[in-house]
């Protein structure tokens, strides 16, 4: 598979679509993934045609996380990789307003990134979860900085403290998405959306998105530098990962078929 494979990559109008698509992986974040949505996104940014964005996974899922499987077998290389191409935090680093069109199960690093689009919405298959701790690693690309903003707090603390799994209906109540629609409809409900988005002119656009952006760093850029000097002072076991992914992997399959 080519890299160029990765990601699929579709302009609707001025509006571009990026889909991750390892959906044998739940798009996990393997070399391969995190290279090339790395790419993609660096180069919708740098587009002026591209006026918005849209990102979503090849069915069934949005993002499993990061790969644990490539982790335990490439060790501390793979972790190495987001040093250079960090896709989880360049969704947040966008200047080009990004909606996270969420198609099912985004769990920890794919949540991350999740995060860091301008808003969500949420097809009815969604579900979502913090396993960061549950497998045995601290979140280190905005967790703790982003999910308190939408959900609050004391909410954010239980998700990442349980890992529980939430719903499509209950991540609208709490705020972690915006919308949800039926499973169907969720692309084109995110493109309907861009679209508006994307009938502003530009700089009026950027401009808008600088002043959200400024306005919540002085919340986001504290917490962030705390989360990754905390996260980054913990070593990491990539021996045992796989086995503990696996088994976290196994409960959350069955909380979201019962």
């Amino acid at each position: 598979m080519t890299a160029r494979q990765w990601v699929l990559v579709e302009d609707d109008g001025a509006v571009r679509v990026l889909t991750m698509n390892r959906p044998e992986a739940r798009n996990a974040l393997n070399i391969g993934l995190i290279e090339a949505l790395y790419a993609a996104l660096c180069d919708a940014d740098a587009d002026p045609a591209v006026q918005a964005v849209v990102l979503t996974g090849v069915d069934p899922a949005f993002c499993a996380g990061v790969d644990l499987k490539e982790a335990q077998h490439e060790g501390m290389s793979y972790f190495e990789r987001y040093r250079t191409h960090n896709c989880i935090t360049r969704v947040a680093e966008m200047a080009t307003p990004v909606i996270g069109a969420i198609n099912g199960p985004v769990f920890t690093g794919g949540l991350e990134m999740a995060l860091g689009c301008d808003f969500l919405v949420a097809s009815e298959r969604a579900v979502f979860a913090d396993t960061h701790v549950r497998v045995g690693i601290l979140p280190g690309g905005g967790m703790t900085a982003r999910l308190p903003q939408l959900v609050g707090a004391a909410t954010a603390r239980r998700l990442s403290m349980t890992g529980e799994v939430v719903d499509a209906a209950r991540a609208e109540r709490i705020g972690l998405v915006t919308e949800v629609v039926p499973h169907d409809g969720l692309l084109d409900r995110a493109l309907a959306l861009a679209a508006q988005i994307a009938e502003v002119p530009g700089p009026t656009m950027a401009a808008l998105k600088q002043i959200y952006v400024t306005g919540s760093d002085a919340v986001t850029r504290p917490a962030l530098a705390a989360e990754q000097a905390i996260a980054g002072a913990q070593q990491t076991d990539t021996a045992d990962l796989a086995a503990r992914y696996a088994e976290i992997s196994e409960r959350n399959r069955r909380q979201i078929e019962r």
